[in-house]
């Protein structure tokens, strides 16, 4: 059996079983869509002698099937909202990496909807994903408070909420835990002996968490009787670079929390084209640490939560939702501290 080319010519089937659709099995069986999915479906009324045909069509072609060839058989699929901030961002990614490859697992048609730094977007979003009759969703926005997350409980779709604490018949979360690692890193440092004043890196609209992990890193310090610097910064890594070089016409020395790979990669290179030695003189840590924080050179001091497993996790927890098969509405992740060059303490 030969496979019609699109860009003129045939070419032999077991070249393309990694590629093979439901309406290549169609085309080659010489049948419609509708009869390869009552055969997939074993729903419908279809010959022997057609049902054997498509059988051997799909055995031969090596054809998967998949949950656009289920849905044809219910004229239904599942659809899913997801509410994300900018996809930009590497932790990000990868927790859409995960959403997308159980969505794809299990044969859903996801809807990406991606918010900047505002709270009133955000809520648009949410309505607005809300509206297109979304069979759930799932929604990771730093900007939106506990009231507003609240009031997603009272919306009748099945969703998940990442980062955020909710309750309702309806929804679940999953709460990330950078916070309480701050808080660690900070007396372990003191009472480990470290001398070098710590400083957090505070980032104009970063959102929740980044606000939880300076509210922790402050009550540390001040419980400690340590002082400490809080330090405004824009989230790019050419402005925060720019600011530190001149930070370090002034200052030899630090010890730096820094929201995220690029901004703490930033503050390093500044300190080593000022001629300070890191982790020597200057001290920093990636609060959400990313595979660059193993590549960056020297290697990054960060917090690691596998983010792809937050998706996935967040989209089999919304199935089980949908399918009211959800006991454990909460589920938690804590992140753990790796050791990078960029520390000298463990």
């Amino acid at each position: 059996i030969y496979i019609y080319n699109d860009r003129g010519g045939n070419r032999n089937m077991d070249n393309l079983k990694d590629r093979v659709t439901i309406y290549q099995v169609a085309q080659a069986a010489g049948v419609s869509l509708a009869t390869v999915s009552r055969v997939i479906n074993k729903q419908g009324s279809v010959t022997d002698k057609t049902r054997e045909k498509v059988e051997k069509t799909i055995a031969a072609l090596g054809y998967k099937p998949s949950g656009l060839a289920q849905a044809l058989a219910t004229n239904r699929t599942t659809s899913i909202g997801v509410i994300i901030p900018s996809a930009n961002y590497v932790y990000i990614a990868n927790v859409l990496n995960g959403i997308t490859a159980v969505a794809k697992e299990k044969g859903y048609v996801l809807t990406l909807f991606s918010t900047s730094h505002s709270r009133e977007e955000a809520l648009s979003m949410i309505e607005k994903v809300i509206t297109q009759h979304v069979d759930g969703a799932i929604i990771f926005d730093d900007q939106l408070g506990a009231e507003d997350i609240n009031t997603i409980a009272s919306y009748n779709v099945p969703s998940i909420v990442i980062d955020a604490k909710v309750s309702g018949d309806k929804v679940g979360d999953i709460l990330l835990d950078y916070d309480e690692c701050v808080t660690k890193l900070v007396k372990e440092y003191y009472k480990r002996g470290g001398d070098k004043e710590m400083t957090f890196l505070h980032v104009h609209n970063a959102g929740r968490l980044l606000a939880r992990c300076e509210k922790n890193f402050v009550k540390a310090s001040e419980e400690l009787g340590k002082n400490y610097k809080v330090f405004n910064c824009d989230d790019s890594y050419a402005r925060t670079y720019a600011d530190f070089m001149q930070y370090f016409k002034t200052h030899k020395g630090g010890y730096f929390l820094c929201y995220r790979d690029s901004i703490a990669a930033a503050v390093m290179n500044a300190a080593t084209d000022s001629g300070l030695n890191v982790p020597t003189e200057v001290e920093v840590v990636s609060i959400v640490g990313t595979k660059y924080a193993s590549i960056i050179r020297p290697t990054l001091s960060s917090f690691h939560i596998d983010m792809s497993e937050v998706g996935k996790r967040a989209m089999y927890m919304l199935t089980d939702l949908m399918n009211r098969d959800l006991i454990e509405k909460t589920s938690k992740f804590d992140a753990q501290f790796v050791k990078g060059s960029s520390t000298k303490l463990d």
